[in-house]
């Protein structure tokens, strides 16, 4: 009998070190970062393999040139920066000789790449997206290591690892590396971010001064300073970022006249897009620009393509700008992952007080979300942000084109119920937020514990 007895749990001891053992060696896999950055890059790689950008000539019944564009950038807007940088084949550039409605460090790139690329002879829209795509592929590997990097900053090795998984394996930041420049912006603000909280004002200064000049969205991590750090320090930040950037701006401007003057401008003239401000404005397209074509004359560049705003942009901003002040002055928790937060939250607030939404700022949005909340939670939020969007672009607008690219019909209440529910999901982060920032940060860290990935 005792002999029976010690058989069985010697087999049962045997099979829980084999179950421990593999469980050992699975965690043992999953805790290699550099495992995961492989697989990262490998994916990638092995997808823009298959699905090579490439763009076969079509013309429509009228006999005009209609290109039609294949794999992972379809949909994007390479296709777009390409006709941008061929006008570079005779001389035509950016800001001097027509606007464009980025700041230059964007189409110093895109452009760049292409003349390096035209040193060889004609250059292939191919091999240009191509090489476009996989410069941006490691900008995206700079954001998984500095996501990883800000998360065992805040929530510990664990958990890091944790959000660095789910950030490579999320549809939104893989796709839009073939579509937009998101990548350069998302980068430059987490860059920013780690900098803030590692307590190197400088370095981060100067990831802002960088992003800005990608996009203005990085800027927006000067209030966090102002919140966190004594004032002189604020004060030293903010003069470092503005006045490096108008200084650029101002050189930019010097050379290109008034058409560099259109190109800075140009985003804050458009129509509303994609947002519920568009709703109540009842335009139902993209936020798109005039053709290149139409560029040359700076006036295009206040065309408003779409019905004007119901309420003016100075109206709406003072809501935000109220309850944002309101936020500002309330006690906080002033720890890294406060400083997290309120970047978030300053971030989210901006897109839901601009006029258009973009799905690319997905890509800006989602390490944000992770990083304040690393909970099942924050990362459906992250999936239902990327469906949403996806389904608004490319889903519903693919199939508007017997309506010349505007929301009509059958299409219009998924539409609206799209951007109300993305909308809401904004709203619902942005309340989560504020009551992460009210948090203790005895309380924040036993949540963590309780519910991190």
């Amino acid at each position: 009998m005792r002999a029976g007895r010690r058989c069985l749990c010697g087999v049962i001891r045997a099979v829980s070190d084999r179950v421990a053992a593999s469980r050992g060696g699975v965690g043992a896999l999953l805790a290699d970062f550099r495992l995961l950055i492989y697989l990262f890059v490998g994916l990638r790689l092995m997808l823009a393999m298959v699905y090579q950008p490439y763009m076969f000539e079509r013309y429509d019944a009228d006999g005009l040139y209609s290109p039609v564009e294949r794999g992972l950038s379809a949909f994007g807007d390479f296709s777009y920066y390409f006709q941008l940088a061929r006008l570079s084949d005779d001389g035509t550039l950016p800001f001097r000789d027509y606007w464009f409605e980025f700041p230059p460090v964007w189409p110093a790139l895109f452009i760049g790449l292409y003349r390096l690329l035209a040193l060889r002879g004609p250059v292939d829209y191919t091999v240009w997206a191509t090489a476009l795509g996989l410069l941006l592929l490691l900008v995206d590997v700079g954001n998984l290591i500095v996501l990883h990097r800000i998360a065992r900053i805040l929530h510990g090795e664990q958990t890091a690892l944790g959000i660095a998984w789910v950030y490579a394996l999320l549809a939104a930041p893989l796709i839009f590396v073939w579509w937009t420049f998101e990548a350069l912006v998302a980068f430059a603000l987490l860059s920013a971010v780690l900098a803030l909280v590692s307590d190197r004002l400088t370095r981060s200064a100067g990831a802002a001064i960088v992003g800005t000049l990608t996009k203005y969205v990085p800027v927006l991590i000067v209030p966090a300073v102002w919140r966190f750090y004594p004032w002189r320090q604020a004060l030293r930040y903010t003069l470092i970022v503005l006045v490096m950037v108008a200084i650029a701006l101002a050189l930019l401007v010097a050379w290109s006249g008034e058409l560099g003057l259109a190109s800075l401008t140009a985003q804050f003239n458009k129509a509303s897009y994609q947002s519920v401000w568009a709703l109540l404005d009842g335009n139902y397209r993209t936020g798109n620009f005039v053709s290149p074509e139409m560029r040359r004359d700076p006036a295009t560049a206040r065309l408003v393509l779409g019905n004007p705003p119901v309420i003016p942009m100075w109206a709406r901003l003072i809501p935000f700008v109220a309850f944002g002040g309101y936020v500002f002055v309330r006690p906080m928790r002033r720890d890294a992952q406060g400083v997290v937060a309120f970047v978030s939250l300053t971030v989210t607030l901006f897109f839901l007080w601009a006029q258009g939404w973009s799905p690319q700022w997905n890509v800006t949005l989602v390490p944000l979300i992770l990083l304040s909340f690393p909970t099942r939670n924050g990362v459906l939020a992250c999936l239902l942000l990327g469906g949403v969007s996806f389904l608004e672009y490319p889903v519903l607008f693919m199939q508007t084109g017997e309506a010349g690219g505007e929301i009509a019909g059958a299409l219009l209440l998924p539409y609206v119920a799209a951007i109300l529910m993305r909308t809401g999901l904004l709203v619902g982060v942005s309340v989560a937020l504020y009551r992460r920032l009210l948090e203790s940060s005895g309380q924040a860290m036993r949540v963590a514990r309780q519910d991190a990935l």
